[in-house]
């Protein structure tokens, strides 16, 4: 009896520590970063709306903005905060820092923010050196304050490092890190392999092409499809590889593996392509972008994985989220961004075939609206013109029709400047009516008025995936669902068997 209860209770182990481990496990993602270098920053709430439309299921924050973190409650999307790099010297000599650090920046939101990991500065080593002796201090306390809180089992603490850091990167198999920077990565990497973390790589192809002096093919750069002869051949493994990032990625597990590291996954934090540059830039451009980052999403979310590792992904968070004007630099610096600051795509994404992912691969997603502040006696001249001239059927905003509410210039102005706007196809121009309107990604339909580019329930067209909020779910967060109470129903059971038995 004995025996069949300890085989009982030991099987029991196995099934709760599988479902956690089911629990947090998910396949690999595609993620944006938001920068904040604006002349003028949307709203933390217009930002979430962005977010939501564009079906983007996980942000990297460099900060954790208050604002952005209530915004972000009750989404159910996934949010990886930072310490910036100024405040890692403060934590990193006191553990009460840390505490509270995570008592007022996670502890605060979470579980209405779902915080899911925690970045500890960005490029460190490179930005500001003299942090480096007590980075990985920072991190320790950091998690051990999520340890006092019970969230480590739930967040994760890495620091983003910076891919030049590797060294002699190709072929990949000869990488190893810059070994002047052994006595932070050893400690850095034991750490995250015993917080089963994640070692953080910005990743950008770009650089890497610009500095080659042509030896980098652009092809190669953006993904392009490569004949077999073109190819760039690991002469000690035999592996091929089609493109720079999956060197990279496959260059940081044998420079991990240099220093008897082997089970440390890798997480890109960043990587991109600018869609305008200066003079000097002439690659710096929005087909390139576009070509980058469509490619990009598509080899991360098909399950591709590196030769090194195949069918493996490696999660990645676009940079970035919109272009940052005031960012200093050149101009490629200021235009790395997938939306402008009203949320209007900087290009639209070419992502046929690549499955759920960014909505703004298709232009049923934009709508035309009249501006907010806009003169009204020229939203009513461009609305009758377009009521009439423009040929648009406005019989929807008569008394007692589906639009006629609400009963004021700029919504009557609205619908009938998207009508045109789909009728015209949406070319360059159509949304415009001197001046009074503009481009938006936000789906303007209430209640039964609904506009062109939505379907039956107002929701867009084409979408693959619900819009995320706190009630909807994808497939797979479907698939954990009744994979997590599959498990609940096995345990209950088990429970009953110890039961019978005692």
């Amino acid at each position: 009896m004995k025996k069949i209860m300890a085989a009982m209770v030991f099987f029991l182990f196995l099934v709760l520590a599988f479902s956690s481990a089911s629990a947090d496990d998910e396949e690999a993602f595609i993620g944006v970063n938001i920068g904040t270098d604006l002349s003028d920053m949307p709203h933390p709430t217009q930002v979430v709306a962005l977010l939501k439309a564009q079906q983007i299921r996980h942000v990297r924050l460099y900060n954790a903005d208050r604002a952005m973190l209530l915004a972000l409650a009750n989404t159910g999307i996934r949010v990886a905060i930072s310490i910036p790099n100024d405040q890692i010297i403060g934590i990193g000599q006191s553990n009460s820092t840390a505490a509270n650090w995570v008592s007022q920046n996670v502890a605060a939101h979470y579980p209405a923010t779902n915080i899911t990991t925690i970045c500890v500065g960005s490029e460190v080593p490179t930005s500001l050196p003299n942090v480096g002796p007590v980075l990985v201090t920072a991190l320790k306390y950091i998690q051990s304050a999520l340890v006092a809180s019970n969230l480590d089992r739930r967040i994760k603490v890495s620091t983003p490092l910076p891919s030049l850091m590797i060294l002699d990167s190709f072929p990949p198999s000869q990488a190893f890190f810059n070994r002047t920077w052994n006595p932070v990565l050893i400690p850095l990497l034991k750490f995250l392999q015993s917080t089963n973390s994640y070692l953080m790589l910005n990743v950008y192809p770009y650089y890497d092409y610009m500095k080659s002096n042509g030896v980098i093919p652009l092809d190669y750069a953006l993904f392009k499809p490569l004949l077999a002869n073109k190819e760039a051949v690991d002469a000690n493994t035999l592996l091929h590889y089609t493109n720079v990032f999956d060197a990279l990625i496959d260059a940081a597990y044998f420079a991990m593996a240099d220093l008897n590291i082997t089970n440390v996954p890798v997480l890109v934090t960043e990587s991109g392509w600018p869609s305008k540059g200066d003079s000097n830039e002439p690659d710096a451009n929005m087909d390139n972008a576009n070509t980058y980052n469509s490619n990009l999403i598509r080899h991360v979310l098909n399950k591709t994985g590196t030769p090194k590792h195949p069918g493996i992904s490696v999660s990645t968070y676009i940079y970035e989220l919109y272009n940052e004007d005031a960012k200093a630099g050149p101009l490629s610096e200021k235009n790395w961004g997938l939306f402008d600051k009203n949320g209007v795509p900087t290009y639209i994404l070419r992502l046929t075939g690549s499955g759920s992912v960014l909505a703004n691969d298709t232009t049923n997603q934009t709508f035309c609206t009249a501006k907010e502040g806009a003169d009204e006696k020229m939203v009513q001249a461009a609305l009758d013109w377009a009521c009439g001239p423009g040929k648009v059927d406005c019989s929807s905003l008569l008394q007692g029709q589906a639009c006629y509410e609400p009963d004021t210039v700029v919504a009557h102005a609205t619908y009938a400047f998207d009508a045109y706007y789909h009728q015209m196809g949406k070319t360059p121009g159509s949304c415009d009516f001197n001046g009074v309107a503009t481009i938006t990604t936000t789906n303007p339909s209430h209640g039964s008025c609904l506009f062109l580019g939505s379907d039956r329930n107002g929701t867009f067209l084409n979408s693959t995936i619900p819009a995320t909020d706190s009630k909807s779910s994808s497939s797979t967060s479907k698939f954990l669902l009744y994979k997590n109470a599959f498990f609940r129903a096995n345990i209950a059971i088990i429970l009953l068997w110890v039961a019978v038995l005692l």
